[in-house]
């Protein structure tokens, strides 16, 4: 999977050369993270911030637009192992990834844009910790398939998106013998630089 993802992103960035438009710059931004755990024994926990730096590219297809990134990112999850036969355990996800979402969008009065669009998630390095003890039988996936969607601003060479993204399968399916269903759901603010 992690060679298929790899080989849509390089021919994403392959299709700039037969573009009308085309943009280029770095790419940085803060994101707010929520685990989504989906079994009895575990609860939701709170919110967490995390950071994204990367690479944007901008191609224009008439109307539309397609905008290929790749970030490496960091976030953060909580939740609580809660079941009814055991003790109250609180544990911290630590998410290390390399993103590349593709965006398709259209861009309103030279200003406004709407875009939506699949990213795929690589797993760089990821933790899960119980009082700061890195858990050992944690299985997280090498790779997910999820989406964004949201708003951007074009303010002369600045871009600014505003998305959110979930994701369409299992981040982790398990910790040690018990089963879950991980996903990750997050709100996304970052600031491009068009180069050229």
């Amino acid at each position: 999977m992690k060679k298929l993802i790899l080989s849509l992103a390089l021919l994403a960035f392959a299709l700039t050369g037969y573009s009308q438009g085309f943009s280029f710059g770095p790419k940085v931004g803060l994101s707010q993270t929520k685990l989504d755990l989906k079994s009895d024994d575990f609860k939701n926990g709170d919110s967490k911030f995390g950071y994204h730096v990367g690479l944007f590219a901008r191609i224009g297809l008439g109307p539309l637009y397609l905008q290929p990134e790749v970030l490496y990112t960091q976030t953060q999850g909580q939740f609580t192992f809660d079941p009814a036969d055991a003790p109250i355990k609180d544990y911290e996800a630590d998410f290390n990834r390399v993103d590349i979402p593709v965006m398709v969008g259209m861009k309103f009065f030279k200003l406004l844009r709407i875009q939506a669009g699949p990213i795929a998630s690589i797993n760089v390095n990821s933790e899960l910790k119980d009082a700061g003890n890195t858990i050992q039988d944690v299985e997280f996936d090498d790779a997910t398939i999820g989406y964004q969607a949201g708003l951007g601003l074009d303010i002369g060479n600045l871009i600014i998106d505003a998305k959110y993204e979930s994701s369409l399968n299992k981040v982790s399916s398990s910790v040690g013998d018990f089963s879950t269903d991980q996903r990750v759901n997050q709100w996304i603010l970052s600031v491009g630089f068009k180069l050229f």
